[in-house]
């Protein structure tokens, strides 16, 4: 990753900071492996705190409405601190983020899903001014449930559009209030297969993941389960067609 410098303000004698994400590629429920190497500058400096986030692009977090990047959702952090930067000296720091189950993909079977970016910040506190770097993107890949999933809705004809992250427990259809846990959610869209006679309607299809099982909600219905541990490619497309066509019949 490239070298960036902190708190400018400081001047000429400013700490600098390189953020290494040893993991670069990851999956839902793994850890996130960073190393830290902060610098010291010209001056004895006592660090506040150290801080990794993991974010994602993700809507309704500017004023307006719009979708952020520059101001993303914060999934999850992980900080240490404080501790002393002597002058001139180098202080390493290996940081785990926790990945959740939940976490939005960016891939799956190695194809980048369209409106989809995590990364990972670096925030650096010195006397109570705090500075955040530029973002380190990653890859979220899907587990193997997830691209059988993805392989399933190619099987039925439906043709993947974008992805979209949506934050809010309160904005979630009370049909859908079940085994959620995180507040906020993945949007997957797809083209319906013309044979469905759908012309171009989209279905927003939310995913939600857990340990041993996935739960596919179709257009804000309730979800088929899916167990996570029997990847079975035609008993999943079955339940899928038979699921979705109970509502779009």
């Amino acid at each position: 990753m490239a070298l960036r410098t902190f708190l400018r303000t400081l001047g000429a004698g400013a700490p600098s900071v390189d953020t290494v994400v040893t993991t670069a590629r990851v999956q839902p429920g793994a850890p996130l492996q960073c190393e830290v190497t902060v610098r010291g500058g010209g001056a004895d400096l006592d660090v506040e705190r150290l801080r990794l986030e993991l974010v994602v692009r993700a809507e309704d977090l500017e004023p307006d409405g719009s979708t952020g990047w520059t101001n993303p959702y914060v999934v999850t952090e992980a900080t240490v601190g404080p501790f002393r930067l002597p002058e001139g000296e180098t202080v390493v720091r290996r940081i785990a983020l926790d990945v959740p189950w939940e976490m939005p993909l960016t891939h799956e079977r190695g194809l980048k899903l369209s409106g989809s970016r995590v990364a990972v910040r670096t925030e650096l506190a010195v006397d109570s001014a705090a500075d955040k770097g530029d973002f380190d993107e990653i890859e979220v890949h899907a587990l193997p449930s997830q691209e059988l999933l993805f392989q399933v809705f190619q099987d039925l004809g439906f043709r993947f559009h974008e992805s979209e992250v949506k934050l809010g427990k309160e904005r979630w259809p009370d049909r859908m209030k079940d085994r959620r846990t995180a507040p906020f959610w993945q949007e997957l869209d797809f083209w319906f297969p013309a044979s469905w006679n759908r012309g171009t309607q989209e279905l927003e299809t939310v995913l939600i993941t857990r340990s041993d099982a996935l739960d596919v909600h179709p257009g804000g219905y309730p979800p088929v389960t899916l167990p996570a541990g029997e990847l079975d490619r035609d008993a999943w497309r079955q339940a899928v067609e038979e699921h979705i066509r109970s509502y779009w019949a």
